[in-house]
């Protein structure tokens, strides 16, 4: 039953010294706006590796080529390694386990892209029509690239959704001729993806038209696959064979870590995700020590308040008060100014990451730095907890107080 009389005591008891409750309670609101602060970070942070991993078949494996560091059957160090279309078709045949193979051509991350007047520095890439699974986009209207297009050379193109917004606005662009420089090529779709503004602004156009329409007829610059449901272990497994596979028909050491650069990109996957369950661990670790050092300081005050009102304990007891009603005081004393204080802590951690939110707008790697309704929940049953500890130990003390030995305090 609610009590008037013993809540007009306790709050009557914290405004007489204020200012000792005041610092009391700020440590423990600091503890719970660091854990907040902690968590909400590092959930923006994971949700940013996420949302780049999202713009990519997390099971991909991806080849660059890059320039010999040592001497292999006569050549020197330093031979630039080249990857072409044979090595395409080698790979695409001798490996087992390749779900998407794709090649990629680049002719430069911004080239001068104009429809009607407006224009834009876009990235125009050339692909095999397998890199729209690989890169895992969504296509909003028309079609990506197809193998007829890379057959017949056709000079088409998928555009992202920012290159069509920026050049075409709410006009349907399907159908429509892009000019990349004063080579046009007709729109056959735009597409979706969730990993992040660079990749919507790109136009993938067939691989075969890219290298004889932008020189380098037979020059590919990297490529990627996807390893179907392969474990981590086959996939790496999948990336020495290929490596082997590629020595022996570009001719350098296998062991050389330079020639070629392969990316497994679900092992990669599972490094971040064991990396953010460290770092929430250790968050918690932090967060929860920081609110115990507040407890132990409510804890110390409380014992404090013990001690000053010691005879007035020992008159209650004399006059028929129950050692459970002397701990009830006391419990209630210590929940009240965690909990307040605890939520003010709480209150302020969600703001100031709400406002994060809104000033790191657009930055890829910090997204969305929440907290979850159940980590609010969890913060709530440990502010309880923390205050209940906290007057534990001080009540225990208040209650084994004698009447006798009390009214003799001076």
């Amino acid at each position: 039953m609610f009590d008037l009389d013993k809540w007009q005591e306790i709050f009557a008891t914290i405004n007489k010294n204020w200012l000792r409750t005041f610092l009391t309670g700020f440590s423990v609101a600091w503890g719970i706006f660091m854990l907040i602060i902690l968590l909400g970070s590092g959930n923006g942070l994971e949700n940013g590796v996420r949302s780049q991993f999202a713009g990519d078949a997390v099971n991909a494996i991806w080849i660059w080529p890059g320039n010999t560091s040592l001497p292999y059957a006569g050549y020197q160090p330093g031979r630039p390694i080249s990857l072409e279309n044979e090595i395409y078709d080698d790979l695409e045949r001798s490996i087992n386990g390749i779900d998407n193979l794709s090649g990629r051509k680049y002719l430069n991350w911004q080239n001068f892209v104009t429809y009607k007047g407006k224009s834009g520095n876009y990235g125009v890439l050339g692909c095999h029509p397998p890199q729209k699974v690989i890169e895992a986009l969504t296509i909003t209207e028309g079609r990506f690239i197809n193998d007829i297009d890379m057959k017949e050379y056709r000079k088409v193109a998928c555009i992202g959704f920012d290159m069509k917004m920026e050049l075409f606005g709410d006009e349907d662009p399907i159908g429509k001729y892009i000019n990349v420089g004063d080579i046009p090529f007709k729109v056959i779709g735009y597409y979706s993806d969730n990993g992040g503004e660079r990749d919507v602004r790109k136009a993938w156009v067939p691989i075969s038209t890219h290298q004889r329409v932008f020189g380098n007829p037979n020059r590919i610059d990297a490529m990627a696959m996807t390893t179907g449901e392969a474990t981590i272990e086959e996939a790496n497994s999948m990336g020495e064979e290929i490596r082997d596979r590629l020595s022996k028909k570009l001719h350098f050491d296998p062991a050389d870590p330079q020639a070629v650069y392969i990316r497994n990109g679900a092992e990669m996957y599972q490094q971040f995700m064991t990396l953010f369950a460290n770092i929430r661990f250790f968050i918690w670790i932090i967060g929860i020590g920081t609110i115990m050092a507040g407890i132990i300081g409510v804890s110390n005050i409380m014992m404090i308040v013990v001690k000053e009102r010691t005879k007035e304990i020992g008159i209650r007891k004399a006059m028929g008060a129950t050692a459970k009603s002397i701990v009830s005081l006391i419990l209630q004393e210590s929940i009240v100014i965690t909990t307040i204080a605890g939520y003010f802590g709480l209150v302020a951690g969600v703001g100031l990451l709400e406002y994060a939110a809104g000033q790191m707008e657009g930055v890829e790697f910090f997204l969305n730095p929440e907290v979850d309704l159940r980590v609010a929940l969890s913060a709530t049953v440990l502010l309880i907890i923390a205050g209940s500890l906290a007057g534990l130990i001080p009540a225990i003390k208040a209650a084994r107080i004698q009447p006798v030995v009390a009214l003799r305090e001076e």
